[in-house]
């Protein structure tokens, strides 16, 4: 499988130098040079495979000959160590629960799995890699764990002040050891600006070894499928109607996977990209124009993202075309007093405790079902409630109780570096760190 840089079609790797380079000239991102179909066979028998067979066929195609085929499936062992429930809720909705990973968020897959992969290509290398990522909530506890004492790597994490929760800067910022934490005063999109500039800096990848561990890196994008197909085989277990799929999206990478899959054969009657007040997607969906917007910031802030990397994959992923765009995925746009009302209503009807992101893509759902009453579907629950511990206890009167593995981590003291969101600080700091 080979990939081509969708700013530069003329710049073609393989899933090995994508995954180390993390983008290409130009910023720009890779892409899948063919979509490879799932066999029939296999989707109608996936309840007769285990989960780790179902994310092997998923995923044996994209890495090609870059890795041999008894070390992935290693590494999809380690990718999905943790159950990944289809809970449901009512006749209608179910909530998938991507929060049981090692940081109780939907990241902890896509990090895992990028993190094997780059110990397999890095294993015979001499020199430091310094994977350089932006995050807005969860990716950067996801990628700290992932990558923790991993020979010759380095994580430096860029996360805004004050816009993480207080669980989510815990994970990532007291680690230590190759794990780097920059405070930025700003906003995700300035720290997702900040990593764009760094890969573009011709000084510092003369220097450093770089590549990038957000969504825009192919070997955390593309894992991220195995779920809706460990999704699907639960589905199908009880019900015989294709699902309607809702995802709380920010960058989009995401929904984005699940898409992918769907274009290889998944089964899925409507896609729904939930989004909190950063509402481009949806706008886009009203007026054929993606612009970019200041970030807003709100309770579900993993979602603040004013500019969306992997929009320009979906857009590739549906040949550029509009309509095929409008016809396969709805837009919503949900606010705080309705996430807020969400997570309350939830919890007194249902005894179910929903994080603001999981809330957001439950209204929207909701919203979809009653223009469509006759479909059922799911949402992607992409966090624990214990990572948003104030809104959730606000909205329900009721005591998140924080899981054992976060006992020891709440205790320990916070290491990072705040810099201002101004490229030089950043350059300084990478060229300077050892």
């Amino acid at each position: 499988m080979n990939y081509y840089n969708l700013k530069d079609k003329e710049e073609v790797v393989d899933f090995k130098t994508a995954t180390i380079k993390g983008q290409g000239r130009e910023k720009g991102l890779f892409f899948p040079s063919t979509i490879p179909r799932l066999d029939e066979d296999f989707i109608r028998n996936l309840s007769y495979l285990t989960d780790e067979e179902i994310a092997f066929q998923c995923m044996k195609d994209f890495v090609g000959g870059s890795i041999p085929a008894d070390e992935l499936k290693k590494i999809i062992s380690e990718t999905i160590s943790f159950d990944i429930p289809l809970h449901q809720i009512n006749a209608q909705i179910s909530v998938l629960e991507l929060f049981h990973g090692p940081t109780l968020a939907f990241k902890d897959i896509g990090a895992k799995f990028m993190s094997g992969c780059l110990s397999y290509f890095l294993k015979d290398e001499n020199r430091k890699v310094t994977v350089l990522v932006a995050t807005s909530g969860d990716t950067g506890g996801a990628v700290a764990h992932g990558f923790y004492k991993a020979k010759n790597i380095d994580v430096v994490i860029l996360y805004p002040k004050n816009r993480v929760s207080f669980v989510q800067e815990k994970q990532l910022t007291t680690l230590g050891e190759n794990i780097y934490a920059l405070e930025v005063n700003g906003s995700f999109d300035n720290c997702q600006d900040l990593v764009k500039q760094a890969f573009s800096d011709e000084e510092i990848n003369a220097q450093l070894f770089l590549t990038s561990a957000n969504s825009i890196n192919v070997a955390r994008w593309l894992p991220q499928q195995i779920y809706y197909l460990l999704a699907l085989k639960q589905w199908q277990k009880t019900e015989n109607e294709k699902p309607v799929i809702c995802v709380p999206s920010g960058n989009f990478g995401n929904i984005c996977a699940g898409l992918l899959a769907h274009f290889r054969g998944m089964p899925a009657e409507h896609f729904i990209a939930a989004c909190n007040e950063n509402d481009g997607f949806p706008k886009y969906l009203k007026t054929q124009k993606m612009t970019v917007q200041k970030t807003v910031p709100t309770l579900s802030n993993a979602m603040d993202v004013g500019n969306p990397s992997n929009f320009v994959r979906i857009s590739e992923l549906f040949g550029n075309q509009f309509g095929a765009v409008k016809h396969k995925i709805s837009g919503y746009s949900v606010d705080d007093e309705k996430t807020m009302e969400t997570i309350k209503n939830v919890y007194l009807k249902y005894n179910y405790m929903l994080d603001p992101h999981t809330a957001v893509a439950f209204a929207s759902l909701e919203q979809y079902l009653t223009e469509y009453p006759d479909k059922k579907g799911f949402v992607l629950g992409t966090a624990h409630p214990v990572k948003f511990p104030d809104p959730v206890e606000k909205a329900t009167k009721a005591k998140v109780e924080i899981p054992d593995s976060l006992q020891d981590l709440i205790k320990r003291e916070k290491k990072t570096v705040e810099i201002n969101s101004d490229f030089e600080e950043l350059r300084r700091f990478l060229l300077n760190k050892n």
